[in-house]
C-alpha cells in the first residue's frame, strides 16, 4: 500500500502484548499466534474448545486495548454478516494450483466448491433464526439481522467500544455454528465495524535520481513503460483488470479520463460493479486513482477495467468484493493497494476466508496482486504508516496470503532526461518479511531462504517481486481536477507507496498476459519457475545501484527495510526483484 491508505487497526495491540484476543468465554483464543503442527496451514486457528452441541470456526473472540468499554452492544443494533462456507478436497485443490492447470468456475464448483446441500443447510439455519434478506454468492452467504439475533445464532457476545471519538463494536468470544454446520461453515465476519482502512494521500515533485544530484519528473505511463521495458510488446487489449475498491468511486472514471486525454492514451472500458450496500464515501478517491491509472498506464490499454466498490474497508466488506470478483470471473487480474497487521485477518477469520477465494482465482486462472506495506519491516498501526519499522514486527494481509502475488517497492534511478533503466534500491518502507500465520508454498520453496528457525518453518515469505514505490524517487503522476483529500492535479501529482508499485505490477503482468493470448493463468507459479531456471545466469548490471539481471527480473541487491536487506536473490524486501516486461513475456512459460 502506499504510505497514505493503511489498516489504522482500532483494534489496536500493543508491542508484543497484542492483547487483541485474551476474551473471556469457550475457551477464546490468549495470542495472537497459532499453534499449529508442522507442514500444517498456519492461518489454522488454534483449537478452541466448544460448548456442547456447537463447533468452532476461525472466528476468534477480541478485546480492543486502549478503548473505554461501553458495555453490551445494543441488542436492536442492526447487521449484516457473513457466513463463509469450507471448500472441499482442498489438498488436491493446492496441487492443482501448483501444477499451474487452470480451470473453469464450473470445474471449481463441482470439484471444490461449498455444495448445494451445504448452502441450503446455512441458509436454513439463517433462516430459522430470524435473520433476513439471506443471499448466497460463491462461497459466502450473506444476511440481515439484530444483534440480540446475532448474538444467539453464532453463541458469541458483541460488546461495544468508544475509539478515538467513535463507538465501535466487536464480538468478545468465539463465533460457533451447531455442530451439524462444523464441517460446513469456516468462519463468521460481521462480528466487529471496528478495523477500518483509510486513505490519506501525499504528494511529491520531482526525485534526485543518482548520487550526482541528476533530476528525473516522476513516471507517467510512456515513462514508466520504457523504464521497465513494457513499450516493446502490444497494449494489452486481451487482457481484463479489476481494481478492489471502497465507496463512490463515479469521480475516479472522470479522473481517469482527464488523465488518458494528457497522455494521449485510449479510453479503457470501464465498469463499476457495486458491492453490497452503496456507500457516499469519496476519501479513497486518490488511491483508487493512483490504481487505476498506474496499472491502466503501465498495460496503455486493456480490454476491460473493473471497478468493484464495496460498501467500507472492514474485513468483511473486503471479502465480500473477493467473493464477487472471483464468482463473477470477468476480470482475470486484481489489485489490492491496501492491508492491515496480519493478526487482525486471522482473529477475525478473514484470513481462511480470502484464502479460500484466493485460492479459487489461482485456480480458475485469476492473480491478485497486493500491497506489502509502506511501513518497512513492521505492520502499520494507528499513525505509523509510512514510518519504517514503527509498527508491530509482522506483515499485512492480504499481502500474506500464500495464493496472492505481494508486491514490495523499491527506489528508482534514472538519468536527467531519459526514462531508460538505469537501477533500483530497496525502499526502506517497503513492506517484507516472515508471516507468523501462512505456511508457504512450493513454487517459492526454491528461491526461499532456508538457513534460521524461522526460514526453516515453511512459513510464507513476502514480497514476492517489487516495483517503484518511493514517493520520492519513482512516484507515479495522477491526474484530475480536485482529487478528495489532495486537490486539484490538471498536471499531475506524484503518489507513490506500494500501492503504486502493486498496480504497476498488475499493468505488467496484464500486458504479458495478453501478449500470450491470455493464455497464462496464475502469475506466482510462473514468476518463480523463471527466476529459479536463470538464477545461475545471473549478470551484473553496473547502475548505479548495481542490480543482477536474473531471468525477466531486475534482481535488486542493495538497500533495506529495516530487519532485512536486499541480497542476490530472493529477500525480504524486494522478493525476486522488479520486471523487465519484455524480457519477462519472451521467456516466461517455458
Amino acid at each position: 500500500m502506499r504510505p497514505d491508505i493503511t489498516c489504522k487497526t482500532r483494534l489496536a495491540a500493543v508491542a508484543a502484548a497484542i492483547s487483541l484476543a485474551a476474551c473471556s468465554g469457550h475457551g477464546a483464543n490468549t495470542g495472537p499466534l497459532p499453534q499449529t503442527a508442522a507442514g500444517s496451514r498456519a492461518g489454522t486457528p488454534a483449537a478452541v474448545a466448544a460448548p456442547t452441541g456447537w463447533a468452532a470456526t476461525a472466528t476468534q473472540g477480541a478485546t480492543i486495548a486502549n478503548a473505554t468499554a461501553l458495555g453490551a452492544l445494543d441488542p436492536s443494533t442492526k447487521m449484516t454478516i457473513r457466513v463463509a462456507m469450507n471448500l472441499h478436497n482442498v489438498s488436491q485443490l493446492q496441487s492443482l494450483i501448483a501444477s499451474g492447470q487452470t480451470i473453469s468456475p464450473g470445474q471449481f464448483a463441482a470439484q471444490f466448491g461449498p455444495t448445494a446441500s451445504d448452502v441450503t443447510a446455512v441458509e436454513q439455519y439463517l433462516q430459522q433464526q430470524g435473520f433476513t434478506n439471506i443471499v448466497a454468492e460463491g462461497q459466502l452467504v450473506s444476511a440481515d439481522g439484530t444483534a440480540a439475533i446475532v448474538t444467539k445464532a453464532f453463541d458469541t457476545s458483541l460488546s461495544s467500544f468508544s475509539l478515538g471519538g467513535a463507538n465501535v463494536y466487536v464480538n468478545t468470544e468465539p463465533a460457533f455454528v451447531p455442530a451439524n454446520l462444523g464441517n460446513v461453515v469456516a468462519a463468521v465476519l460481521g462480528l466487529n465495524d471496528a478495523a477500518k482502512m483509510t486513505a490519506k494521500p501525499r504528494t511529491d515533485a520531482c526525485f534526485l535520481a543518482a548520487p550526482n544530484g541528476a533530476c528525473l519528473t516522476e513516471f507517467d505511463a510512456s515513462t514508466v513503460q520504457q523504464y521497465y521495458d513494457a513499450a516493446p510488446l502490444p497494449p494489452a487489449t486481451n487482457a481484463t483488470i479489476a481494481v478492489i475498491s471502497e465507496g463512490d468511486v463515479s469521480g475516479v472514471i472522470t479522473d481517469l479520463r482527464y488523465a488518458e486525454a494528457q497522455q494521449g492514451l485510449p479510453q479503457v472500458p470501464v465498469s463499476i460493479v457495486t458491492v453490497g450496500l452503496s456507500s457516499p464515501d469519496t476519501s479513497g478517491v486518490a488511491e483508487w486513482d493512483l490504481d487505476t491509472q498506474s496499472s491502466t498506464g503501465m498495460a496503455q490499454n486493456v480490454s476491460h477495467l473493473y471497478l468493484y466498490a464495496t460498501t467500507s474497508l472492514t474485513d468483511s466488506d473486503i471479502a465480500n468484493a473477493y467473493n464477487s470478483w472471483v464468482t463473477q470471473h470477468v476480470a482475470r487480474l486484481g489489485n489490492s493497494s491496501f492491508g492491515e497487521c496480519e493478526y487482525q485477518a486471522w482473529l477475525d477469520g478473514s484470513m481462511k476466508v480470502d484464502d479460500n477465494e484466493f485460492m479459487q482465482a489461482a485456480a480458475q486462472g485469476q492473480t491478485m496482486f497486493a500491497s506489502s506495506g509502506d511501513t518497512g519491516s513492521a505492520c502499520a498501526l494507528v499513525g505509523t504508516n509510512g514510518v519504517p519499522g514503527s509498527g508491530l514486527p509482522m506483515v499485512e494481509y492480504p499481502s500474506a496470503s500464500p495464493y496472492v502475488m505481494s508486491v514490495g517497492g523499491t527506489t528508482v534511478v534514472g538519468q536527467s532526461g531519459s526514462a531508460n533503466y538505469v537501477g533500483e534500491t530497496a525502499w526502506n518502507a517497503g513492506g517484507g518479511g516472515l508471516s507468523q500465520f501462512e505456511n508457504g508454498t512450493s513454487w517459492e520453496a526454491t528461491e526461499q531462504p532456508t538457513q534460521g528457525t524461522l526460514a526453516a518453518a515453511n512459513l510464507r515469505g513476502l514480497p514476492d517481486m517489487a516495483m517503484a514505490a518511493d514517493a520520492n524517487s519513482g512516484a507515479y503522476i495522477v491526474y484530475g481536477q480536485n482529487i478528495p483529500g489532495v486537490g486539484a492535479c490538471p498536471t499531475g501529482c506524484g503518489i507513490g507507496g506500494t500501492s503504486e508499485a502493486s498496480p504497476l505490477a498488475m499493468g505488467a503482468y496484464a500486458r504479458i498476459l495478453s501478449a500470450h493470448n491470455d493464455a497464462l493463468g496464475f502469475a506466482p507459479p510462473l514468476y518463480y519457475k523463471n527466476f529459479a531456471e536463470n538464477a545461475g545466469s545471473a549478470v551484473t548490471v553496473t547502475g548505479p545501484p548495481p542490480t543482477q539481471s536474473t531471468g525477466g527480473f531486475h534482481d535488486i541487491i542493495t538497500g533495506a527495510n529495516g530487519a532485512y536487506t536486499a541480497l542476490p536473490g530472493y529477500d525480504y524486501t524486494t522478493g525476486l526483484g522488479s520486471l523487465d516486461v519484455a524480457k519477462m513475456s519472451a521467456l516466461i512459460g517455458q
